[in-house]
Parts: C-alpha cells; sequence; structure tokens
C-alpha cells in the first residue's frame, strides 16, 4: 500500500478514507524491517510509542493538525521522552529522556508519529555519517557510497520512503550537504528559528534546528508547525512566524538571485555544476533575474569553524563523564582522572576525541587569542558578506557541495579532505542565514545533486519560493531508486 508519500498526499489519503493511520504506520514499520538492514537508517524504533500514539489520534483533528497521522523519524539527538537517546554514540547507550525536545512536542502537538530515532555521525561531528557507532548509513541510489553527514540517517529515510519526513540538525552544512546527496529538500532555518531546547548540542552558537522532505511543501508545513519562539531557548526571538505555505507558488518573477562566483571554482566536480547551472536557468527562464556576486570571505569559512565548532563542542562534551547518565568504565581505576579518561577514551569515538582536543587547545590560555578570538573576527568578516551581498540580491544561488557523494572509507583518513565538503555550507551558518537544498538533478553514475539557496534572516519564505519553481520543472523527488 505504501506509496512515494508526501505530507499532502498522505493526509489527502487519510480525508478520503483510501487507508488509515494504523495501517499506515504498520506498512510503514514492515518497509522498516525490510530495508533497513541493507542502509542502517534506524537506530533504533519505538514502536509501543508509535501505536500508542495512533490509539490516541480521535485526540486529533484533520484540517486543524499540520501532522495528523504523519509517520517520521527523529535523528537521533532529539529528545523524545520514553524512547532511547544516543547521539550514535557508545557513552550514551541505554539512556532514556524524562522529557521531549521542544521540537519534538510541537510535532506530537501536530499530531505527528515517531516511527523510531535515525542514525547519525557521533555527536552530529562528520560529514559522512562514517562516524557513528551504530555504523554508516549507505546512500539510497548507491550502497558503496556515504549518504552525507551529520543528518545522513534523516536523508536516507526520504527516497528510501522509511518515514514521510524526518528532523535534521545543520551546525555546518548537516542538513543540506545530505540533502543534496540523496536527492531530498533540506532546510536549514534561520538559527534559532527553531527552538534547540533538548537537542543534544555541538556547537551552540551554529547549532540549527531543522527537517528534511520530499518536497518543498512539506518544508513549508513542518516548519509551520516547528516554528516560533520558546522560553527554555534564549537564541529563539521573538520574530513573527509566517505563513510558509502561502510562499510555496508566488515564484520568482522580478527576484534578484546572486551567484557567489567563490561557489564555482576548478574544484567542483563539473557534473555539479552543470545541475546546479540547469536549475539556475530554470529560476532565469520563470523570471529571476541572475546576476554575479562576490562573498570573499568564503575561503576562510572552513578554517573559522573549525575552530569555533571544537571550542564549543569540548565545553558542551564535559557533561558526558558517566557520572550522572550513559555509561562509564567498569574498568579498576585508582583515582577520578583515571576515572574520566578511561570513560570518555572507551565511549567516544575517534573523531569527536580529536575536535575536543583542538577545542580545547583553541580555549587554553596561552592560544584563545590566537584562534579562538581571530576565529570570531574573521567570522564578523563572512556575516559582513552576507549582509552586503543582500543590498543587491533577494537569493543567493549555487551548489550545495562541491561534489556529490564519495565513497565509504574514501575521505576517511584524512580529516582535512573531509572538512572541505561543508566548503560551500559553513559560510551561511557562521552568519545564522536560512539555507535549503533541492534536488538538481543526478551525474551521469546516478548520483544526486542538489540546488543550495540561501536568503537573508527570517526570509525562508523566500527560499520555499525559489525552491519550488525548481522542484516543478524536474519533481526529481519522484525518481527514488529500486531497491
Amino acid at each position: 500500500m505504501l506509496e512515494n508519500f508526501t505530507i499532502e498526499s498522505l493526509i489527502q489519503g487519510y480525508k478520503d478514507k483510501k487507508f488509515s493511520v494504523s495501517e499506515v504506520v504498520s506498512d510503514y514499520y514492515e518497509r522498516i524491517a525490510k530495508v533497513n538492514p541493507d542502509y542502517n537508517v534506524y537506530v533504533s524504533l519505538c514502536r509501543d510509542l508509535a501505536e500508542q500514539r495512533v490509539s490516541n489520534m480521535s485526540e486529533y483533528n484533520i484540517d486543524k493538525h499540520l501532522l495528523y497521522g504523519v509517520p517520521l523519524g527523529l535523528k537521533d539527538l532529539f529528545s523524545y521522552k520514553g524512547s532511547e537517546l544516543t547521539a550514535a554514540s557508545k557513552i550514551l547507550k541505554g539512556f532514556k529522556p524524562s522529557y521531549n525536545a521542544v521540537s519534538t512536542q510541537r510535532i506530537l502537538d501536530h499530531g505527528g508519529i515517531v516511527l523510531g530515532m535515525v542514525n547519525t555521525d557521533q555527536f552530529a561531528c562528520g560529514a559522512s555519517n562514517e562516524t557513528s557507532a551504530y555504523g554508516p548509513v549507505n546512500n539510497p541510489y548507491n550502497r558503496e557510497y556515504v549518504s552525507g553527514g551529520s543528518s545522513g540517517g534523516s536523508a536516507s529515510l526520504i527516497p528510501l520512503n522509511l518515514g514521510v519526513f524526518a528532523t535534521g540538525t545543520d551546525t555546518g552544512g548537516s542538513i543540506r550537504q545530505p540533502a543534496s546527496f540523496c536527492n531530498a529538500v533540506g532546510l536549514k532555518p534561520t538559527y534559532g528559528r527553531i527552538p534547540r531546547a533538548g537537542v543534544i548540542p555541538m556547537a551552540s552558537s551554529l547549532d540549527t534546528v531543522g527537517h528534511l522532505t520530499k518536497t518543498v511543501m512539506d518544508s513549508a508545513i513542518v516548519l509551520q508547525a516547528m516554528a516560533g519562539t520558546h522560553k527554555h531557548d534564549s537564541t529563539s526571538p521573538d520574530v513573527p512566524v509566517d505563513d510558509y505555505k502561502s510562499y510555496v507558488h508566488k515564484g520568482v518573477k522580478g527576484m534578484k538571485i546572486g551567484i557567489p562566483k567563490e561557489y564555482f571554482t576548478d574544484f567542483n566536480d563539473p557534473e555539479v555544476t552543470k545541475q546546479v547551472m540547469k536549475s539556475i536557468d530554470v529560476l532565469k527562464s520563470q523570471g529571476a533575474e541572475i546576476v554575479e556576486i562576490s562573498l570573499p570571505y568564503t575561503k576562510y569559512g572552513v578554517a573559522v569553524y573549525y575552530i569555533v565548532s571544537p571550542c564549543e563542542l569540548s565545553a558542551n562534551m564535559e557533561r558526558y563523564d558517566g557520572v550522572r547518565y550513559g555509561n562509564f568504565t567498569k574498568d579498576d581505576v585508582n583515582n577520578l582522572f583515571e576515572y574520566y579518561t578511561k570513560t570518555r577514551g572507551q565511549g567516544l569515538g575517534e573523531e569527536i576525541l580529536r575536535r575536543i582536543m583542538v577545542g580545547t587547545f583553541c580555549l587554553s590560555s596561552e592560544s584563545y587569542e590566537a584562534y579562538y578570538l581571530k576565529a570570531q573576527k574573521v567570522r564578523t568578516l563572512l556575516i559582513e558578506d552576507f549582509k552586503n551581498a543582500f543590498k543587491q540580491v533577494d537569493l543567493i544561488a549555487g551548489p550545495v557541495s562541491p561534489t556529490p557523494a564519495f565513497k565509504l572509507n574514501s575521505k576517511a583518513n584524512n580529516p582535512l579532505e573531509m572538512y572541505q565538503c561543508d566548503a560551500l555550507t559553513i559560510p551561511s551558518n557562521c552568519a545564522g542565514i536560512p539555507g535549503i537544498s533541492v534536488p538538481a538533478g543526478f551525474t551521469n553514475s546516478g548520483l544526486p545533486v542538489g540546488l543550495q539557496l540561501l536568503a537573508p534572516h527570517f526570509s525562508e519564505g523566500k527560499l520555499f519560493s525559489a525552491a519550488q519553481v525548481v522542484e516543478n520543472e524536474f519533481k526529481y523527488f519522484s525518481q527514488v531508486p529500486s531497491l
């Protein structure tokens, strides 16, 4: 019975009484049992909680609640009361939160049904989903390739039809890059547009809660349900929430869209550039004015990010000591220092430990001014880059990633090469502006490519308007992999 459901088509099916919520949820679990072993998308399921939700659907109104009966996956960073939450790390194995994240609660309040927790790079540190303690997520279009990271499980879920949508987080591109690699729509809203409370943090001044969907309209619907300030997150500003759905079909006539020359270099794969330019040509044909712009500080984005984010990560990771929650060493220890080093050494992966050491070094009294303070000053220049650009244009367009998905293990032993994968997404995280990845085609070998669109703060509606134009032209979301 399962089709390539969007939120819209699923709810319409409920209204037409083609199927019940119970039947749909049951069918998704059957599909997960069949497909998940080959792709490693879900790390845990919460069927009892889902069935309890199904039995209580009479509490929700199909015309009022935006996510009525919609099955979804939660990235394994989102607190969901009663379900295991591990951040794909051994150190949190067995931990179950006693409350829901604000974003999780808003999904539940709109009638959503969580199927389970979805794989991610450990504590969201990674660009390929290969640092997960549960193993990597395989790309839906070629299992020898990565799904992207850190929200690789969330992105793979979309074309594999293992849920209708999934939550994600984007700290340096962790929603948009896997969306590009997996033929999904991935939205990174404005920093703070969706509250972060109850979501395991990585780098607090960069972390952005978002989601991955099949279509642009679905993305607008989910943002409508999740956006808005909350008292538990002081970084969620009290800015009115737009009617995002109303923007989807507005088009781009009269818009001025900037193409940054720094996003189109010889480093880019020619097939990526070709597919992205096809989408930009569509925007032009529908009435947008395309102009070349410059974002000169783009080249410093990766360096800034890999100083600022490890510093904030090292501070956030202090809480994982095995005392209050999570796993702890079973080895004999002689003192507290030995207990800490063994607990964290056994519970945390290599990439996490690398970033903690870098962050701790950069925050030390001897290095603070030379590294962290200087990185924050350059971050301000990145912010100014975008401010100046948006004085000239309404949106910015370019590739999400310089390359399509790469083979598993091909970059795992070269951190610097891996870090470059986010070179075109990191700058917008540093500036806190919203961005979206919309499917833009496939390479000759059948790997997906995404178009990245960026907008000024709290201008997600413009992103939906432009992304929908590209989606209408190609409808790549209908090209699901053959399993």
